[in-house]
């Protein structure tokens, strides 16, 4: 596996990876890593001939300083498990590489990035939507893989990629979840044991009021009760608890053919999200 610090060596690494014609998938993370993002990898060496990874915390997309230093750091580990994994490449760019001196660019979409995470994580979007498609430009990868678990971050990256012609395949691999049904997260590492307990509230409670609502039962009523497990699990604040059509993100009054449960929680210090497909 290569490993690439430098943008001045990425171009030439790239194309003798690629070879005259073989096809490339790549993997954005923020490190961190865990069988979630391997499971990206997996799915990119089923699709392409070359897997590259990028490891890069992203400072655009972090509105609380502290949040940004508290963002889990292992790039020892990281490396070796993208090596254990067969990725080909690592891309692990510095923030003076990605926005030198004078950076003055940023792309901002406006609709899906607009409700949930954008309303309570102003910029937010903004910084995921300008390093992605700086990723993507200097990889110039034939498809990129990203996690369902972060739902509208994975439809701004697709409006992104449509809006300004990028030319590389926008895909999404389903969330990956514990034993016990808690999505797989960075976040995770940063909760204490008694928390990492009730934290698998929050899947249970959105998969409860799918089921409620998918029997006929009212959509506010079955997203109310939902927040109240949560709060009654030591969830300390529910920003949202939502049913949206799954591509526009916009709120669900009744069912529809195209049901998506949004939610972002906080169990002490550590913010979760989450999301599920609301089918029968």
């Amino acid at each position: 596996m290569q490993t690439i610090r430098a943008m001045a060596d990425l171009g030439v690494a790239l194309r003798h990876l690629r070879g005259p014609s073989a096809t490339l998938a790549l993997v954005p993370t923020m490190g961190a890593l865990h069988d979630g993002h391997l499971a990206l990898i997996d799915e990119a060496k089923r699709r392409a001939d070359r897997v590259a990874a990028t490891i890069f915390v992203n400072p655009l997309q972090f509105n609380d300083p502290k949040d940004l230093e508290r963002y889990p750091r292992q790039e020892e580990a990281d490396l070796a498990r993208l090596e254990a994994a067969g990725c080909d490449l690592v891309w692990l760019p510095t923030p003076d590489q990605l926005y030198p001196p004078g950076f003055a660019t940023n792309i901002s979409v406006r609709g899906v990035s607009e409700r949930w995470e954008g309303e309570h994580r102003p910029g937010h979007f903004d910084g995921v939507a300008t390093v992605v498609a700086k990723l993507l430009l200097a990889v110039r990868p034939d498809l990129a893989i990203f996690g369902e678990k972060d739902w509208q971050q994975l439809a701004v990256i697709r409006r992104v990629e449509a809006d300004l012609g990028l030319g590389v395949a926008i895909l999404g691999h389903p969330t990956v979840r514990e034993a016990d049904g808690l999505a797989m997260s960075s976040r995770n590492a940063l909760l204490t044991a008694d928390e990492r307990r009730r934290a698998v509230a929050l899947p249970e409670a959105m998969s409860e009021a799918a089921r409620r609502i998918l029997r006929g039962g009212e959509v506010s009523a079955a997203l109310h009760e939902a927040q109240r497990q949560l709060r009654a699990a030591g969830f300390s604040e529910v920003d949202y608890l939502a049913l949206v059509d799954g591509d526009s993100l916009e709120p669900l009054e009744r069912q529809g053919e195209n049901m998506r449960m949004l939610a972002a929680a906080r169990l002490g210090k550590v913010r979760l999200i989450d999301n599920i497909a609301v089918t029968s």
